[in-house]
């Protein structure tokens, strides 16, 4: 991003009133993203400007859209929707129109992604209990003519959530060690790395893995072993 601020328009990264994205307003992000209602003299403070820059800046990333609105985080557990599942849809490819309209409908929803792969979207809902989930899947999905089929998958736990990611995070995050179990965007020889510094078990066995790991084997290994097992 460019550290430079100035006037001109249509140019991509330039936002509200003529400041251009830069290193100081993805600082007042970072804030934000801590304290949303923190005051305008403790933002100025904290990204080291004065107050009527710190101002001007986050009533510019306002303007533009870059910040949309200011919401409250909750905790689901506490309000009784402590299960959570992810259900994956396939939709009838000419009925499209007809599956968001119904989706829209269902306020129980908390997050729906059109998805790559086999499936056609994501669906993320937060129920009281899994017998909710199951009538959700049965009752309410299974009887949309777009979808043609569903398959459901539960939340364990939610190992990290954060409120937006910025460019910056990735910056930190080349610069500081990565722990080998970290489940936070690790690449792919990192992870390579972290599966095979654990104790492989012998075949058939699962001892000796640490939780939240798992060994994957190969298609031709494991038809061998089913074969041997036969």
């Amino acid at each position: 991003m460019s550290s430079n601020s100035g006037s001109g328009g249509g140019t991509t990264g330039r936002i509200g009133i003529g400041l251009e994205m830069d290193a100081t307003h993805l600082k007042i992000l970072e804030v934000l993203r801590d304290n949303g209602r923190v005051s305008v003299s403790a933002l100025a403070e904290r990204v080291g400007i004065s107050r009527a820059n710190a101002y001007t800046r986050f009533e510019a990333l306002r303007a533009d859209g870059v910040i949309r609105r200011f919401t409250a985080e909750i905790d689901h557990q506490r309000t009784g929707l402590g299960i959570v599942a992810l259900i994956f849809v396939t939709v009838r490819q000419q009925m499209w129109r007809q599956f968001r309209a119904q989706l829209a409908q269902m306020p129980e929803v908390e997050y729906c992604a059109i998805t790559t792969g086999q499936h056609d979207a994501m669906i993320q809902v937060r129920m009281a209990d899994v017998a909710e989930v199951h009538a959700m899947v049965t009752e309410r999905l299974a009887n949309i003519p777009a979808v043609k089929a569903t398959e459901t998958v539960f939340i364990l736990d939610e190992v990290l959530r954060r409120p937006y990611v910025l460019p910056s995070d990735r910056d930190r995050g080349r610069g500081t060690p990565r722990r080998p179990a970290s489940s936070s965007g690790a690449s792919s020889s990192s992870s390579s790395s972290a599966y095979s510094s654990a104790p492989e078990p012998e075949q058939g066995q699962g001892q000796g893995l640490p939780l939240g790991k798992m060994r994957f084997v190969g298609a031709a290994e494991g038809r061998a072993a089913l074969r041997d097992a036969t």
